[in-house]
């Protein structure tokens, strides 16, 4: 199985990204990030995109994969409502697009 990860420098998508490289049943992952993880495994692959509003320059990457992990995300504590919308609704609805095509 071929797996996309969002959020695997997070709390959730840490522990997500080592059970997926744990996993004899996983292929290969592909952890789409804003910053690097700092991991290094014959499985990973690490796509470095910096806006996670628009995916299109990087579309033609996120095709041939088995399954998505969303696992970006933050906690509303001190958060207007604008800005945790924007986080928890822009940017999946935004990677969720490209996937759907």
């Amino acid at each position: 199985m071929k797996v996309i990860l969002f959020g695997a420098t997070g709390m959730v998508g840490q522990g997500v990204l080592r059970e997926c490289l744990l996993d004899s049943n996983v292929e290969s992952v592909l952890a789409i990030v804003r910053g690097p993880t700092g991991q290094q495994h014959a499985k990973l692959r690490e796509l470095v995109h910096k806006n996670f509003l628009d995916f299109s320059a990087v579309e033609g990457e996120l095709s041939g994969y088995d399954a998505c992990l969303f696992c970006l995300g933050v906690s509303s504590a001190g958060m207007t409502e604008a800005d945790y919308h924007h986080v928890t609704y822009d940017f999946t609805l935004a990677a969720a697009q490209p996937l759907a095509r």
